[in-house]
């Protein structure tokens, strides 16, 4: 048996640690303006995003269709896999999860599992290594599947965000709406919890969200080895600095990387925004 692995856009795997795994991604798609593009970092990218909202162009984002899906888990199977395991950006974000649910009704039942990651960015690009590692180590679609599972319930994710404003217009924000009535003066932490974004503190400056991302983080990170990502939009240095924080508070660092949003991700976010991924190993 060998189980091919599938995810989305929206899980910020680095190009480099797609090829090594030998994941498929099917792309989400962002409209900037009046183009509609894929979001794969060529077609639409990073400083693309950036620049639409700054410039405050309409910015839209749209999940995949089935028949994306299905073509691609048809892929994965004509390659030589049996079995596919495909898990997505959080079913109470996006309909992704949804459509990848329904591309799976058009096969033999089990021979393709779609997971819920709960999560986005690294939050899902840790479950999609994970699943990967134990497909490449022969295990089968259940156990694939579990891997996957178990990163998702050892994952914590957290990050600061300029302005909530992205997130209202996508109507992302969840129960962190209370922080509207907040002083503009405020900054947002907030973090992800079953799936949806939720407030997690509020912060008078920048720089004290940063830092409380940074204790916040090394507490949640005690008592075990962990992998980390940093994650950013239009803000690399401010990242790197970051992540060299935690490589320095947190003891037992077994993987970090910083990486920035996609297009889809960013646009929900703004720039700016910096978050934390943490796993539990």
């Amino acid at each position: 048996m060998r189980v091919g692995v599938v995810t989305d856009s929206t899980s910020c795997l680095p190009a480099e640690l797609i090829e090594r795994h030998g994941v498929t991604v099917v792309p989400l798609r962002v409209t900037l303006g009046q183009r509609t593009a894929v979001d794969d970092g060529v077609d639409a990218t990073p400083a693309d995003v950036t620049r639409a909202l700054r410039e405050k162009f309409p910015v839209r984002t749209s999940r995949p269709a089935p028949a994306e899906f299905a073509a691609a888990f048809r892929a994965v199977l004509d390659a030589g896999a049996t079995h596919v395991v495909s898990v997505h950006l959080s079913a109470a974000l996006s309909g992704t999860w949804e459509s990848a649910t329904l591309a799976a009704q058009d096969f033999p039942h089990g021979m393709v599992r779609v997971v819920d990651s709960r999560a986005t960015a690294m939050g899902l690009g840790f479950a999609v290594l994970a699943a990967a590692e134990c497909a490449a180590a022969g295990g089968s679609a259940a156990a694939v599947q579990g891997a996957a599972i178990e990163t998702v319930d050892a994952t914590r994710t957290m990050f600061y965000v300029d302005t909530l404003e992205y997130l209202r217009r996508g109507g992302r924000v969840g129960t962190a709406a209370a922080l509207f009535a907040t002083s503009l003066s405020v900054k947002p932490l907030l973090q992800m919890v079953e799936g949806q974004i939720v407030p997690l503190e509020k912060v008078r400056t920048s720089a004290r969200a940063v830092a409380r991302l940074v204790e916040l983080t090394t507490r949640a990170a005690a008592g075990g080895p962990v992998d980390l990502a940093v994650h950013h939009l239009a803000a690399a240095q401010r990242a790197e600095a970051l992540a060299g924080q935690l490589r320095e508070s947190v003891p037992d660092v077994r993987e970090c990387h910083v990486a920035e949003l996609g297009a889809v991700i960013g646009a929900h976010l703004g720039p700016g925004v910096l978050g934390t991924v943490l796993v539990r190993r």
